[in-house]
């Protein structure tokens, strides 16, 4: 029989409590997959005021006369049934939008006080348990859980171990040295094995520096951000701890994504009902305001508005799109010069481009349910979740082969081709030349209706849920225990 691990995740956001982002559906979806495989996972939360709204079953199962500031409570609750923790402390999360950033779109100027503080309680919690819960190990996910693996590690024997998943090395966490005296660690905790990068405090390398085990979200990921290009000035520290540090690609919730049950869409469909996409291509294309038209290939971006996610090569790329005759639609908020000329993309080529900016739950299902082909040509990506959606509903990936997408796209060239093995379009280096290129390819492989339809199913068929990356968590933790 196989042992049996109890892990207490710590993250800022978990689906469906709060989201703002992938991460909060790669917390959300990783224990009930955990679960199939015998590892007890409970998740510990800030207690941000949508959280709390959607909590159900509370009790209180720990307090803290003051924690950084104000006094604060864990709560022990259930969200749409999934057990939970949550840091109920008002000074620090109960303010309204987004978790992270203030009205005027600045980090809230506490943003390190408050994230210690999550740190500290996931600390403790891992390390005294809460009632009859005693976590073996702590899962740190990005940087606002990164101290906890220094908190673990100078804390005295026994004592649990601690597992870092770095999703995106590009946040870091960094603040001023001065931030340092507050925390608690001893001072040799400040050294360039520890917190100290270039005179800051990293949060984020607190926990790459301490952690027992580094992980990060795809097997591509981990071997790029090794290297001086693609390690954001950690590559050093990566190099030095590659014997503890192991890539585990994400998987999708693939009952929140599944085709055949989607209510967002306007008409369901599965792998032997292909044609019903159409009526979802042309309500999408009506909804948005597009020509109606089912021989127009129908690009879509759903993603934040970004140059790491290549969006200004995208409107680059759109003469070319639509010298081809195709259509886009965009749903998507980040950098405001890059919404600003999205939306004047669209305003210049109507029922051609539509942009919607903001992110709807909704609408990001329907554009995967009627789209034709999602573009991604992301500079640098961890894992990425969009493109596995996309394989999901049958829409065909183009997307740079970095990271996550390399590992996960299978690229329609002629041997993959022959073989029935394509899933979608890779294109490496990742520039405009190159992204005409895999557009110039996806339209030519879209006249050819029988091949296409071929790439959606072998995409359809591919298994891009949680199954086997939680085999791979579930195998991490068990040699972590018995080591």
């Amino acid at each position: 029989m196989s042992l049996s691990v109890s892990v207490l995740a710590v993250a800022s956001e978990a689906y469906p409590a709060v989201k703002t982002g992938g991460l909060a559906d790669v917390v959300g979806a990783l224990p009930a997959a955990l679960a199939a495989e015998g590892i007890d996972v409970r998740t510990l939360v800030p207690g941000y005021p949508q959280v709390r709204r959607a909590l159900d079953e509370t009790r209180v199962v720990r307090q803290f006369a003051t924690l950084r500031g104000g006094p604060a409570q864990v709560l022990a609750a259930r969200v749409a049934g999934a057990r939970m923790f949550v840091l109920d402390a008002p000074h620090l999360f109960d303010r309204t939008g987004n978790p992270y950033v203030a009205s005027d779109g600045k980090p809230w100027a506490d943003n390190a006080n408050r994230f210690a503080a999550l740190a500290q309680a996931g600390a403790t919690i891992a390390y005294e348990g809460a009632e009859d819960f005693r976590p073996q190990i702590v899962h740190a996910h990005d940087w606002q859980a990164g101290l906890i693996p220094a908190y673990v590690h100078f804390m005295p024997s026994p004592r649990p171990r601690s597992v870092m998943t770095v999703h995106n090395l590009a946040f870091q966490g960094l603040f001023p040295a001065s931030v340092f005296a507050s925390l608690g660690l001893p001072d040799d905790a400040f050294a360039i094995d520890g917190l100290e990068y270039y005179g800051d405090v990293g949060y984020l390398k607190a926990g790459i520096a301490f952690a027992d085990r580094v992980t990060t979200v795809s097997p591509t990921y981990a071997a790029e951000i090794r290297t001086r290009e693609g390690g954001m000035g950690l590559d050093g520290l990566l190099r030095k701890r590659s014997d503890v540090l192991v890539g585990i690609r994400n998987g999708i919730d693939d009952t929140v994504w599944d085709p055949a049950r989607d209510f967002h869409l306007a008409a369901r469909y599965d792998i032997t009902s292909l044609d019903s996409r159409r009526e979802n291509k042309a309500w999408l294309q009506k909804r948005l305001g597009l020509a109606v038209d089912d021989a127009a290939l129908l690009f879509i971006v759903v993603s934040r508005l970004t140059e790491q996610k290549g969006s200004d090569l995208v409107l680059v790329a759109l003469p070319t799109l639509l010298d081809r005759g195709a259509q886009l639609a965009v749903l998507g908020t980040g950098d405001p010069e890059l919404e600003h000329r999205f939306k004047e993309a669209a305003q210049t080529n109507p029922r051609r481009v539509a942009v919607e900016i903001g992110f709807d739950e909704s609408i990001a299902h329907q554009m995967q349910g009627g789209g034709d082909a999602l573009l991604m040509p992301s500079r640098f990506e961890p894992c990425g979740l969009t493109q596995m959606i996309a394989l999901r509903y049958g829409v065909v990936p183009v997307v740079g082969r970095v990271g996550g997408l390399a590992d996960t796209i299978v690229d329609a060239n002629e041997m993959a081709l022959a073989a029935g093995a394509a899933t979608g379009m890779q294109f490496a280096p990742v520039s405009f030349e190159m992204l005409e290129s895999a557009i110039d390819r996806a339209c030519q492989l879209w006249r050819d209706p029988v091949g296409w339809e071929h790439m959606q199913k072998h995409g359809m068929v591919t298994d891009v849920s949680w199954r086997a990356p939680a085999r791979a968590y579930a195998a991490l933790f068990r040699d972590l225990v018995s080591a």
